[in-house]
């Protein structure tokens, strides 16, 4: 009895030792963004960034890895380790820049933990990077990795589908009050969010994963695998197209023409490698077409939005989208009973809000010219003023709105008019190290902001951290990049993979031109992790080779 308690501790052990680590960061791959950013408690008071479950469960797993390190069981060196300890290095001393230097940060308790929270972010999204790196040892460990992103990918796509239709529940972070953990449900025109927490984020976690399986649902070898993952990349599509998130559909359909380039050159025969060029992206152009003509009323809309700033671009648009209307009448009754097929509604619940977003349909009202295009409801501006008496009163006046807002719509008139600038003026305040976390969008030396957003991850990293934070920080993907293309030695399997991935990679520093995805998002988690997963095997199987002949000579 006494060997068999013996045999089962050791098997135990050894389990946790060799194996426990891997499962447990499949498990922060599926809960991460299948888990809604709903708040456990504040870590600042007055401040949107929340303490969730999330972060305790990364905090954990991590725990758990340094523990292993600690004991010699795993180790921190990894081909990145060098650059991401090099940024948070240059961070740090951006906060202390901030602190002592400059003069961007009050010496302040409630100043400086906000700063330095969103260093500890960071750190937080990099643990996926040196986790997955760890655990993931062998092909077959990373193919479990991949399927384990295909079946969230399913589940986000579910989610979507009954929030879309059946009013399932939303928790938003878009604004204050949302953050919260306030359960809202999606109006008809309203944009699906799926698990996350604005349909920024939900845009922004499809341009990763889609091209992913998109590649790999041509190169797998198993036709079930085909199948399952052609599937997979329709249902994203069209939960993509339903996000009506238009830079993140652009950097989308870069990605995927970059891995069909990519794909498509692999091929000895120069007529092969055109051949599948065109008629994939014919095939996948047409894929496109049909699901914006399905499902994307609220896309068109908002592309719209951004022609009507070039008058001629516009109605040459509009000449070719009634033509095209007139080609697809053809349609008729048939297309009418697939759409309400698909669209079958639930009903609105009793203990919810609805989320309008006011997007622009055929048959609203257009804005008039004295609004932003994106603007549909004229609302004061409350101000605070003296009267007569001297007592203070809040008086409502009509708004007025700025060059940019009138000529691009009010979303991008913002970070032209604000978020944008507010990051060079950072820069240009330290250019080596940046004016630090959670300064940018301060009115004054004392001001504390509820939030932080620049809208472009690229400028928000050179505004908090300078030049030399940008180069760290992008240093990286560099780095990523180069190993990728370096592996001479990977199979056909890990190849195609590395192939999508770098596609995925850049649509997601495209889709970082207009949104902070690196910076405060659930995606970075799942970037980190898939590129630890990655570069794991890639090193394995890149240095192989090389341990076959060390190992022959010494047998000799």
């Amino acid at each position: 009895m006494m060997t068999k308690k013996q045999s089962f501790t050791q098997k135990l052990l050894t389990f946790i030792d060799q194996r426990l680590l891997f499962f447990a960061s499949l498990f922060l791959l599926i809960f991460i963004p299948l888990y809604p950013k709903l708040p456990l408690l504040d870590l600042i008071p007055g401040y949107i960034v929340r303490l969730r479950l999330e972060d305790i469960c990364v905090g954990l797993v991590t725990l758990f890895y340094l523990i292993q390190v600690y004991r010699k069981k795993l180790t921190l060196n990894n081909p990145l380790s060098k650059w991401v300890f090099a940024y948070v290095a240059v961070a740090f001393l951006s906060i202390i820049s901030g602190m002592f230097i400059i003069r961007t940060i009050p010496l302040e308790t409630l100043h400086f933990a906000k700063s330095f929270l969103h260093l500890l972010r960071y750190i937080e999204y990099f643990s996926l990077l040196f986790i997955l790196y760890a655990s993931v040892k062998t092909e077959k460990d990373l193919k479990i990795v991949i399927y384990t992103l295909a079946i969230t990918l399913l589940l986000v796509c579910i989610y979507g589908y009954g929030q879309k239709y059946f009013y399932w529940p939303v928790f938003s972070t878009m604004n204050r009050e949302f953050s919260k953990g306030m359960v809202l449900y999606l109006t008809e025109h309203a944009r699906v969010q799926s698990t996350f927490a604005g349909h920024y984020d939900l845009a922004a976690f499809l341009v990763l994963v889609l091209p992913i399986f998109y590649v790999l649902g041509f190169t797998s070898q198993k036709r079930g695998e085909k199948i399952f993952f052609k599937i997979l990349h329709i249902l994203g599509l069209w939960l993509l197209v339903t996000s009506a998130s238009r830079t993140s559909f652009a950097a989308y359909g870069l990605a995927i023409f970059l891995s069909i380039v990519l794909v498509a050159w692999q091929e000895k025969k120069l007529l092969k490698r055109f051949w599948q060029i065109f008629h994939r992206g014919v095939t996948f152009s047409l894929l496109l077409f049909l699901m914006i003509v399905f499902f994307g009323g609220d896309m068109h809309d908002r592309f719209v939005q951004v022609l009507r700033a070039y008058p001629k671009v516009y109605e040459t648009y509009q000449e070719g989208y009634k033509f095209g209307q007139q080609q697809l009448k053809y349609l008729g009754e048939e297309y009418k009973v697939i759409a309400t097929w698909v669209k079958l509604r639930g009903h609105p619940p009793d203990n919810g809000i609805g989320v309008d977003e006011n997007i622009l349909t055929e048959t609203d009202e257009r804005p008039i010219a004295t609004r932003p295009v994106d603007v549909y409801v004229d609302v004061p501006i409350e101000v605070v003023e003296t009267d007569s008496d001297g007592n203070d009163v809040i008086v409502e006046k009509e708004r007025t709105w700025s060059e940019n807002a009138m000529k691009y719509g009010l979303s991008l008139a913002i970070r032209l008019d604000e978020l944008w600038p507010n990051a060079i003026r950072g820069f240009q305040t330290n250019p080596l190290f940046g004016s630090a976390y959670a300064t940018l969008n301060k009115k004054d030396f004392y001001h504390f902001t509820e939030a932080e957003s620049t809208d472009n991850n690229f400028l928000r990293t050179l505004g908090e951290t300078g030049l030399l934070g940008f180069i760290t920080f992008y240093g990286i993907f560099v780095l990523i990049f180069y190993l990728l293309k370096s592996n001479k030695h990977a199979s056909p399997w890990l190849k195609s993979l590395n192939l999508a991935f770098f596609a995925a990679s850049i649509g997601l520093l495209a889709n970082a031109l207009y949104i902070d995805v690196f910076a405060s998002s659930k995606v970075a988690f799942t970037y980190w992790a898939l590129a630890g997963a990655i570069l794991a095997i890639n090193y394995q199987q890149a240095h192989e080779p090389q341990a076959k002949k060390i190992k022959a000579k010494s047998k000799k």
